[in-house]
């Protein structure tokens, strides 16, 4: 393999003792201005729910500018999936995506390090992540 092959990197760092999961980042913005995003929001956290359903998304969400006071509509979906070819499929998929609202870049991505801690309380709806 050559010196930069990602699955050269991939066993590299698999035997260094790290995670290594294969993951998807969809990155995704809008097409032409927010109206057509806010039009298929509803559709779109519909069909992201499904996929959180199915045990296929990791994570999600918005992104908000430097200073942290607006969103141009840009967000980011990291999935659980075999391949480019079906990350890329759940993306098509995406209301956002099929309607034009949004254009999109699919990356492959390898989780390594990082952790988290859930809470949750039986006697309250509460709950955290932390």
């Amino acid at each position: 393999m050559s010196q930069n092959s990602w699955q050269e990197h991939i066993n590299h760092v698999t035997a260094k003792g790290v995670l290594a999961k294969p993951l998807y980042v969809i990155f995704t913005k809008p097409a032409n201005g927010l109206d057509a995003v806010r039009e298929h929001l509803a559709e779109h956290l519909r069909y992201q729910k499904d996929l959180e359903a199915r045990g296929i998304t990791f994570g999600a969400g918005p992104f908000a500018n430097d200073s942290e006071t607006e969103w141009s509509g840009e967000g980011m979906v990291i999935v659980r999936a075999a391949s480019m070819q079906e990350a890329r499929a759940l993306a098509e998929a995406d209301p956002m995506h099929r309607s034009g609202a949004r254009t999109f870049l699919v990356r492959p991505w390898l989780l390594n390090e990082g952790s988290y801690t859930v809470t949750v309380r039986y006697s309250e709806p509460f709950r955290t992540v932390t």
